[in-house]
């Protein structure tokens, strides 16, 4: 199946740096593990790999040491951000959304910025040297002075770029930063997705989408985050919207192509995975996955579908997906966290479906040879990351259970981070 879409003619574009060997933890990763940083979604690569070394390889009953917890944070389903001896999160408190900074130390509340009214956010905060940003559920971008608490900057997805949601869930994506850029994703048609000036807010480029690219999904953002990437020569971002996978150059904010078969009418939520000239997706609501390969043709781009998995054989419903080397770690079916092991390029399985720790959609992250799963019922399990076969090294039910434990594991400094609601909980995982 080969989809084409007409570019502008081609330009010579730099390579974002740091970016990782496929499969294993990025440069930038490695540098952060090195402070002891986690700077944002699924890390500075947005890929869940961390380079965090000197962890346990087995949990005893019982789980890991709880180093600390602190409450009174909000509640939604944001994960954290930690930065240079700060941990960064949101959470609505009355009727309104807040930023908060707290101490590494021990939780310590070192201020907190308002966001503006709205529902329970779910986004991550980004941070970049004495900037942090964030999306409320209603699409206000923010930008905090990391150091203060004041509000540099703020954007409005509806009313400044006509923004909209493909349903009904709320803006839920993590800006990403990209030099000069801060790039995210209103998801209206004539601004699917903008570049800002990370400094002042100001409009850089906007990436439109004025024609219906497939009749899978809907109009409007999707629940995923920008991944920044080099294919097939170009500087892309590449992101999963409602209407499905789409690429944009990075200089110019052209749409370069379009993938619209992994779309549902939903909800499309898991963060592609890149490697190389191919990208890997999948959603749930009984859709499926999808490895693409997008190739230059003359200055069009087009995409080759590689295979196709119906959403019996792999659906990642949210939680995301990991590449370990050749092998793709996540947890398949529909509001299931089933841990499967599945080579990238074949789409074959190495293992799994296995029935797991815990129940509900499973939050992904890898460390140290190791897959870490969060349970939406609040069950955590440490399985090796090794396709010769299922091998859980411990499991624990988190300290607390607030509800649906959906939020992302972090690690940062040998501790492993997980928020729950109004909680956040901090456990000791050093060897």
């Amino acid at each position: 199946m080969r989809y084409t879409i007409t570019t502008l003619a081609f330009l010579s574009l730099l390579c974002t740096p740091l970016l990782a060997v496929d499969g294993e933890p990025s440069p930038a990763a490695r540098k952060e593990a090195a402070k002891g940083n986690w700077s944002g979604w699924r890390g500075p690569n947005r890929d869940g790999l961390s380079a965090e070394s000197g962890l346990q390889k087995e949990w005893a009953a019982g789980g890991p040491e709880l180093a600390w917890k602190v409450s009174g944070l909000g509640s939604g389903f944001s994960s954290v951000a930690v930065a240079d001896g700060k941990i960064y999160t949101m959470g609505k408190k009355g009727n309104t959304t807040k930023m908060l900074a707290l101490s590494t130390k021990q939780g310590e509340l070192l201020w907190e910025a308002d966001m503006g009214a709205g529902a329970n956010p779910n986004c991550t905060p980004t941070v970049d040297g004495n900037r942090v940003y964030g999306l409320t559920h209603s699409g206000e971008l923010v930008c905090v002075n990391a150091a203060s608490g004041v509000i540099v900057w703020q954007r409005n997805f509806p009313t400044d770029f006509k923004g909209r949601m493909e349903s009904t869930w709320g803006y839920s994506e993590s800006p990403v930063v990209d030099g000069n850029k801060l790039v995210c994703t209103p998801g209206g048609n004539s601004a699917v997705m903008v570049a800002l000036d990370k400094e002042s807010g100001e409009l850089l480029w906007s990436a439109e989408m004025l024609t219906v690219i497939g009749d899978r999904g809907q109009d409007g953002a999707g629940y995923s985050s920008i991944v920044i990437s080099k294919i097939a020569g170009r500087k892309q971002y590449v992101q999963l919207t409602g209407r499905g996978v789409i690429g944009v150059d990075a200089e110019t904010g052209d749409l370069l192509w379009n993938y619209n078969r992994i779309a549902n009418s939903t909800a499309n939520i898991p963060t592609p995975i890149v490697k190389g000239d191919h990208v890997f997706c999948s959603t749930g609501y009984g859709t499926g996955a999808a490895l693409i390969q997008i190739q230059d043709r003359g200055g069009k781009f087009e995409v080759v579908e590689k295979y196709f998995l119906e959403s019996k054989k792999l659906q990642n419903h949210h939680g995301g997906m990991l590449l370990v080397g050749e092998y793709i770690y996540c947890g398949h079916g529909h509001n299931q966290g089933f841990p499967v092991c599945l080579h990238m390029m074949t789409g074959e399985y190495a293992w799994g479906p296995e029935r797991g720790a815990g129940t509900g959609s499973a939050a992904i992250l890898y460390a140290d040879g190791h897959l870490y799963f969060r349970y939406q019922s609040g069950d955590m399990a440490l399985i090796e990351a090794t396709p010769a076969g299922y091998k859980l090294k411990g499991s624990f039910r988190t300290d607390e259970v607030n509800g649906q434990s959906w939020p992302h594991p972090v690690i940062a400094g040998k501790k492993l981070y997980l928020r729950d609601q109004g909680t956040l909980m901090v456990y000791d995982i050093a060897q």
